[in-house]
This record gives structure tokens, sequence and C-alpha cells, in this order.
């Protein structure tokens, strides 16, 4: 809704007003009758106002139509508007929230009538009579924030204080603010109501549905479905995430595209009187619920599960039962429990000890306990301050976190996590159609990756097609904002994700074809190209590789990133654990940044690209070096330094050494003792680096207060302690070390 409020009251180009007369202020703004005077300060602006820019001029005249009680003419201007824009049948018609204002408005001085009721009929004539796709897309315009809409009036009003005149367009600024607050204070009040009359018209909605599993379990669900329609395939979201207004909504999303939407809740959330277990029992039992749907009479046996996220594990740990229903997944974001949550490379990371209290302390979500950012940086803080152990947390916040507690028991891939998804063979037998979609500044690209590659190692013709672009975690659910993370997406970016989503299910479900974007198996943006590319597997994105050597550097603070091996170069890096001085740290927010953060390690860089290059597909190589710990935990970074200076992230990995070699056991160091670290299963880059710029390389030892820490001891890294720090962790990194990068020529 921000969005488009934006678009509603973006500033006019003030070019066509230079030459435009004052525009005097009525008495009435000073105190008196605010909708008199606003009344007479838009006859006053109509009689000045021009513009040449045709639609420019009708989008100002019909506010001031509104203003002055013309609504007849409103409404013409607004449909002369349209015309000249010809919008895409397909979107909703320009600015119908005003006109069925401006049509109530005249119905109710036409027949003497309340508003209220005037606008309830007005708007089941022109909103009921939008397709279901069309309706679903003009609801967003109906809602906004009275309080800001108030606000923004009111700071518009109060820059007239103590002026005569105004010049013409910050006359119109003020106008425009004006009409805004007054039609939806008169009609907003009125919406829900409306919209519920309408969907209990174009649907058959059950929001109590409780099924019951074959092991005695609950699960609470949600369906929505077209009205008098034929037996349907249902899209499915799965998702521990309890809110009924959102699940709603996705579920009605679906119904509105001509499917059977439905949204079912983990055991023990919403309506489910059962135990909360996250991550446990959810493939169990949305296999239940996937077989409950195929027995219904509005079923036609398919069913297809969509969702980001947790919501995609969801999908991932159904398919570990392979329920006959499921002919479908759509994915975006997927978590991998114990693959890049709660712990990534066997690190755990702090972002994921408030989630337990937010998901799985109650029947629905802890909304306040979750956003609670100051509480979180305060644990963070105190926890790396005071060198206590990492399972301490919860003493030192003050409040069980018994879900966490459960994860520490488990820092290998053991059991505990490989029982929630498919492993190994079990990927074979996935023989449906599979989308995911993820962006390369997506903390869940690690565990979209994951599934990828294990569904292509265990079946190489899988029908498994990868999306990737310049997204974050939730670009899925709320589409791609002009920018992400402080990076500007190239115009190819800005796809409809949900759409493309849906054609996509279309294609599968419904025979329609397939949207020409996914052209192949693997999918990218390429960054900075402003074009989509397309392989047949990961490793075909590149059409051949350059390795880069860790070599020492001339000068301080930088090192080099060579072409060739040098064996007899070192690098050596000290790591003082016991200096908790960074306690105050915190990570940027932003992708694009002037600066490296020291956090990130040693630097290396390459030369400058004498053209420009594009990197595509994983990044790899090895890693030799020499330490005096037990243990280590290895952080890359890998970022374009532009000819301006400033550093855009481009990738990152993460990995404990001690399980380098196997996820499911640790074995630790010898210290002293030349080491060999894999660094596989990485991140994807599609970046194309403009001549002048540089690839840099951080590497790194993790100290740093948002994740556990790896003193090198040898213990649990959970139960070390400040005094198992010891002397300063001492790395050498040898000239053979050396990383491989994707290029495309």
């Amino acid at each position: 809704m921000r969005l488009l409020l934006g678009f509603l009251l973006a500033t006019l180009s003030l070019s066509s007003f230079a030459q435009a007369p004052e525009v005097r202020i009525p008495a009435g703004l000073k105190g008196g009758d605010v909708d008199v005077a606003m009344g007479v300060l838009a006859r006053d602006m109509a009689k000045a106002y021009r513009d040449e820019d045709r639609a420019r001029y009708l989008t100002t005249l019909f506010r001031l139509q509104l203003v002055t009680g013309q609504y007849t003419q409103a409404i013409d201007s607004i449909e002369t508007l349209r015309t000249l824009r010809n919008d895409s049948v397909s979107q909703p018609p320009l600015y119908l929230q005003y006109e069925i204002h401006a049509r109530a408005r005249a119905l109710q001085a036409r027949e003497n009538i309340a508003f209220a009721p005037a606008w309830r009929q007005v708007f089941a004539e022109r909103f009921g009579a939008l397709d279901d796709r069309t309706a679903l897309q003009a609801e967003f315009s109906f809602g906004t924030s009275p309080v800001r809409l108030r606000g923004e009036l009111d700071a518009a009003l109060a820059k007239v204080a103590g002026k005569r005149t105004l010049s013409l367009p910050d006359a119109i600024d003020l106008l425009r603010a004006y009409q805004v607050h007054a039609a939806y204070a008169a009609f907003q009040p009125l919406v829900v109501a409306a919209v519920e009359a309408d969907d209990a018209r174009r649907y058959r909605i059950d929001r109590d549905v409780l099924v019951s599993t074959p092991n005695g379990v609950h699960i609470a669900a949600l369906v929505v479905r077209p009205a008098n329609a034929q037996p349907l395939p249902t899209l499915l979201e799965f998702t521990i995430y309890a809110n009924d207004d959102v699940a709603f909504h996705d579920a009605k999303t679906m119904a509105a595209h001509g499917y059977v939407g439905a949204v079912a809740y983990s055991r023990g959330k919403g309506r489910s009187p059962d135990a909360i277990a996250p991550f446990v029992h959810d493939g169990d039992d949305a296999a239940a619920v996937i077989e409950w749907i195929a027995t219904q009479a509005w079923s036609d046996g398919r069913v297809g599960m969509f969702g980001g996220s947790y919501n995609s594990f969801a999908q991932w740990a159904a398919l570990k039962h392979r329920p006959p229903a499921l002919r479908a997944i759509a994915t975006s974001a997927s978590a991998a429990p114990g693959i890049d949550i709660p712990m990534e490379g066997n690190v755990f990371l702090n972002f994921m000890y408030p989630w337990p209290l937010y998901a799985a302390s109650s029947r629905w979500l802890d909304d306040a306990r979750y956003n609670d950012s100051t509480r979180w940086a305060k644990l963070d803080r105190e926890a790396y301050a005071s060198g206590r152990a990492y399972r301490d947390r919860p003493a030192i916040d003050g409040s069980a976190n018994p879900v966490f507690a459960e994860w520490l028991q488990h820092p290998a891939y053991d059991a505990y996590w490989q029982a929630m998804i498919p492993q190994g063979a079990q990927y074979a037998g996935i023989d449906i159609p599979v989308l995911a979609t993820t962006g390369y500044f997506d903390g869940g690209q690690a565990g979209v990756l994951h599934y990828l590659r294990e569904h292509l190692r265990h079946r190489p013709d899988a029908d498994h097609t990868l999306v990737i672009g310049p997204y974050e975690h939730i670009t899925m659910q709320t589409g791609v904002p002009p920018t992400v993370q402080g990076y500007t997406p190239d115009a190819s970016a800005r796809i409809n994700l949900q759409a493309l989503r849906l054609a996509w299910f279309d294609h599968v479900l419904k025979g329609a074809p397939k949207p020409p974007l996914l052209a192949d198996r693997v999918n990218w943006q390429v960054m900075g190209a402003d074009t989509w590319r397309h392989a047949s597997t990961l490793d075909t994105m590149a059409t051949r590789t350059q390795s880069l050597c860790l070599a020492p550097g001339v000068s301080d603070g930088e090192h080099v990133l060579a072409p060739q091996p040098q064996p007899d170069a070192v690098v050596v890096q000290r790591v003082d654990f016991r200096d908790r001085s960074d306690a105050d740290w915190t990570p940027s927010e932003h992708v694009l940044n002037p600066q490296l953060d020291p956090h990130g390690g040693l630097v290396f860089a390459s030369a400058p690209m004498p053209r420009d290059t594009e990197l595509a597909g994983p990044f790899g190589g090895t890693l030799d070096f020499t330490v005096n710990a037990r243990d280590v935990d290895v952080a890359i970074g890998v970022y374009e330094r532009t000819a301006d200076g400033e550093y855009l992230d481009l990738a990152w990995w993460l990995q404990r050494a001690s399980y380098g070699e196997d996820r499911r056991q640790r074995r630790l160091l010898q210290p002293g003792v030349p080491q060999r670290l894999a660094v596989k299963d990485t991140r994807l880059l599609g970046r194309t680096l403009a001549a002048g710029s540089r690839l840099v390389v951080t590497i790194g030892v993790g100290k740093q207060p948002d994740r556990q820490l790896n003193l090198g001891s040898g213990k649990d890294p959970s139960d070390e302690t400040i005094a198992d720090a010891g002397t300063p962790l001492e790395i050498a990194w040898h000239g053979t070390s050396c990383l491989t990068f994707g290029v495309r020529d």
C-alpha cells in the first residue's frame, strides 16, 4: 500500500508551472472550516491550472473536481485518463477507488440517501463486475493507513502557516493530500465488510477445517475455492506461521487463479490442540493433509504446494514421504534444517535464536517479542562480551528457549536433522516438477541449492527449475522493490515472481505454455548486464573457469589474488578470542557499501578487469593452511570493488573446518599440521564486473557477536567459554590456496 500511495501522491514536475500565478490561501485553512476552504481553494486552482501533459492534467483535474463536488465530471476525467493510458485489461481500472467514491457521492446527492449505502451499492456494482483475478489486485487500492494519511494532510496544512498565497504546484500538493485523506476517511470504514460480501459471492470459504491425521494429530487448515466450480487441483501452503489473515489472502489468491487454495498450519498451531514441534513432524503432517485434500469432493486428486522459507522446507519434508497426490512444488528461499538454519557449515547463527520464541511459543505468533530488536541486540552484545558458553544464551536472556537448546544438542548433521527432509537415494524417487526461486542476497540460497544439487545428483533428469536474481529472502512474498538492500536491480530483474509461479502451475497442472523465462533448468539474471541467461546445470552456467590464489600483498591491509599458486608464500592471520572490544558491532544492512567490514578478515584483490567480465555459477577451490588450534570456523566473502571504490556483495561461504569433509561427523584438526579445506557447495555468482573493477575476496576466522564462536579447544563450541581461548589463534594461509570462479565469455 505504501508503494501505491507513493504513486498516487507523487509530486508533479514543477517545470509546467514555472510561470503559474500564485493561489490565494482561503481564510478557512487557518483555523476555520477546512472542508469549505478546500472547496474554495480547488475552485481557484481550477481557474489557473494548465498542463501540457494531458495525463498529468487529468490526474490533477479529477481531484479538483472531487473536492468541488463535480462528481460526474470527475468520473469523466478518470475514464478519459484510462482511455489515454490504454492500460492492460488484466490490470484493475485506474483510480477505481476514486471512481467508486465519486459515483457514490453522485448517487447520494441524486437519491438523497446516506453515503454508506450509496457507496456499498456502487462498490457491489463496479467491484463486483471485475473478474476474480482483477478484483484480487484491485483490493490493494482500497486499503492504507488512515493515521498516515491524516499525518500527511496535517503536514501539508502546516506548510501554509504564515502564508497568504501558495505557488500552484504547492497548492496542488496540498489539495492532493486533502482529497486522498477525505476520500479514504469516507469509504475505508466500509471496505472490509464490502470485500467480505464480495468474497462470499465469488468463493466458498471454510476457515475452520481440522484435519485428523492417521497418527491422531489434528491439523488446522483453511480452504477457499471458486464458487460453483467443478473439482479442481489444489494449491496448498503448509506453514508454522499461523496468521489467519495472511493465510486467507494466500488461499484466496490461489482460488482467484482457478485453483482450490488451502493453507494448513503445523501441528499445535492455530486451532490444533497438539504440541508444537518445529520441523520435526511437518513431513508426516503435510503428507496427511495432502491425502485428505485428495479425498474431498472439490478436489480433482492433484495437489501442488507453494510458499517460501519454512513453507518451502515443508514441501521437501512432505516429499520425503512422497504422497501420491502431490504433483508439483513451487519453493522459494527454501530452509533446509541443519544445512542453512539454524546452522550453516555447522556454525550456529544467532538470528535463529528468537525464532522459536516467535513461532513455537504459542498457537499463533509472538510478533512483539520477535520484533524486539533492542532485546536481541542486547543479548548478542552481552553474551559475546561476557565470554560465557553459547549454551548459556537463555540464561543471559532471562527466558527459557527449549527448542534452541534442543538444536544445540545436535551440532553435527545427524539423524535428528536427517529425519526432516529427503536424504540420499530418496531424491531419486522425486519425479514431480519443482520450481525453486532464490536471490543472490537471500540467506536461504544455500538451502535452495542444497535441494537442487541433491535432487540432480540422485536423479540427473529431474524436472527441477531454478530462478535466481538480485533478490533477498522475502522478495517472493513482497515483490521486487526498486532497491534491494541498497542495490538497484536492473530493469530485467523487476519481474513479478508470484505471477511467474502461478503461470508455472498453470503449465504443470493445466497444460498452459511454460513461461518463457524458464527456458532451461537454471535461469539467472546477470547483475550489471540487464539480461537473463539459461543453462542446463549449475556447472554449465560458465563457459570457462579462472583460478585465483592467495598471495601476500606489497602494502599493509590488502593482499593479492594471483593467477598462479605460490607454494612458498604464506599470509598469517592472528585472532585473539579474548578480545571482546567489538561487542557493539552490528553488520551492515546493505549489500553495497563504501568499505569492507574488518570482521571479514584478510583482504585479497585481483588486478583491475581489463574488460567487462561476467562471473557465472558457483565458486570453489581449496584452502591450504596451518593453524595452532584443533578447529577453526572459516568464512569467505566475494565482492566486486567498483572503479568508484564501492563494494558489492556477490557471495559468501561459511564452514567449520572440523566438519569440512563430512557435515555428519566432526574430525578435529591437528595443531601445526598442514590442513586442506575444500570450498564446495557455494552460493552462485551472476554479475558482470565492469572494466576497471576488481574481484575481492575476504578470508576470515569467525569472530563476531552475531554467530557462535569456535575457540579451537576441541570442545563442543557451545560449551566453550573465554577461558578456553588461550593464546591467540594463528593461522597461516599458504599460497597454494586457490579459488576457482566461473567466467562466461
